[in-house]
């Protein structure tokens, strides 16, 4: 049996190419007993098209790849 190799494609542009942006930023709290700030520090990746600028996140291409393989899994099962 062949490979089969289908990308994840931008649903703009129909690009396959996508490079890593990321976001730093912190998250403050106040805590009920104290007047100190927690805070978090949250890092979050976005994929941007090459061709037409398009933001994605790590989410929406996890999704975008799942809906290949439901979709691959279907048309085997018709084989």
């Amino acid at each position: 049996m062949e490979d089969i190799i289908e990308y994840f494609q931008c649903d703009k542009c129909k690009g396959k190419d996508f490079k890593k942006i990321y976001n730093f930023s912190m998250r403050f709290r106040k805590v009920n007993f104290s007047d100190n700030l927690v805070y978090d520090k949250i890092v979050e990746e976005i994929y941007q098209c090459t061709n037409c600028l398009k933001r994605f996140s790590a989410k929406d291409i996890e999704k975008g790849l799942q809906e290949i393989k439901r979709i691959r899994k279907g048309l085997s099962k018709g084989v």
